[in-house]
């Protein structure tokens, strides 16, 4: 999940906690269920990522046919020659399209990630009132399926995050609407994302994703097609965070956490370096979900205690504030 802010700091993956495990929630418990089981369902949903900052997430509506799409068309995209992706390099910033190997590094690393991704974002006419926020979209000519397969999986993964921010309304204490306001053409990423193969010789110091924490809502991520995410633990030790193929593995980032006065916290994440890296690509395809660029991020009232951390913020000057830390705007 690489929308990031966090240091590269205290990351050896050695140091594990292989007795906790990060809850599997059924999301249409909370759709469909009784109001037994969607109270179970919210309190699971709060507790895990109060704990953990991190959920599993199996019976949702994203259908598997086009996970494996998806990820098939990654594959071809990313076999690609280095110039034709290029092409669609460097367009407005980063924010659509291509972005190369090498590019991207968590705040304080010395060192760049192991990656190279394609943004797809939120489409809106040129009158709408975000027009000026939001490019507009270009897709790979050489995969004529991809705009559609990736539009569709965009709208999926919009819907599934929107039931869990209804969800967190209920112990937040605020409307159920609160977050619906926010994310309504709201200015969410879905990036997707291929680790190559890590050539002998690389600096050790680099991992596919450094240490760091979303800047957004929340992500919603399909399982990826290797291991390697890991959260950073309550205790300082990292957890590996397994979602089994068809499950949407879902953490609380940045933006939640200011808003929540850090009573969900974000959590510390990254993608190491497995024995298999050597040798196999990872794809991964995560769905930052972010408010709309006018929303303004104040501290929920229930999440006061003895005062607010953080003073409000327009959620579009806290984009640009962490892009800038990582690199992604000069």
């Amino acid at each position: 999940m690489e929308l990031k802010t966090g240091s590269a700091k205290n990351s050896d993956p050695k140091k594990t906690a292989p007795d906790r495990q990060v809850p599997t929630l059924s999301l249409r418990s909370y759709q469909e269920g009784s109001e037994t089981e969607q109270a179970r369902f919210i309190d699971q949903l709060y507790s895990g990522f109060k704990d953990y900052g991190f959920v599993v997430l199996k019976d949702h509506d994203v259908e598997q046919r086009l996970l494996d799409k998806a990820y098939s068309l990654l594959e071809e995209f990313y076999s690609l020659p280095l110039d034709s992706k290029m092409k669609y390099a460097g367009i407005h910033g980063g924010q659509r399209g291509y972005t190369p190997f090498g590019e991207e590094h968590a705040k304080d690393s010395p060192v760049m990630d192991l990656k190279e991704f394609w943004h797809v974002g939120r489409e809106v006419p040129s009158t709408h009132k975000f027009a000026q926020y939001y490019p507009s979209n270009i897709w790979p000519k050489e995969l004529p399926e991809f705009q559609n397969v990736f539009s569709t999986l965009y709208s999926s993964l919009n819907e599934a995050g929107k039931s869990m921010l209804q969800a967190l309304t209920f112990p937040l204490d605020v409307p159920s609407n609160y977050f619906d306001y926010m994310v309504e053409d709201g200015n969410s990423i879905l990036r997707l994302l291929h680790y190559p193969p890590i050539p002998t010789g690389t600096d050790p110091r680099c991992l596919r994703a450094a240490p760091h924490e979303d800047i957004n809502l929340i992500t919603i991520l399909p399982a990826a097609t290797a291991a390697g995410l890991q959260l950073k633990d309550r205790d300082g030790s990292w957890l590996d965070v397994v979602g089994k193929p068809g499950e949407l593995i879902v953490d609380a980032g940045d933006m939640l956490a200011r808003a929540c006065n850090d009573v969900i916290p974000s959590t510390t994440h990254q993608v190491v370096n497995t024995p298999e890296a050597t040798s196999k690509s990872r794809y991964s395809m995560p769905f930052f979900m972010h408010p709309h660029p006018e929303a303004i991020l104040s501290c929920i009232p229930s999440c006061r205690g003895q005062g607010a951390k953080y003073a409000d913020i327009s959620s579009h000057e806290f984009l640009m504030q962490r892009l800038r830390e990582i690199g992604l705007l000069k």
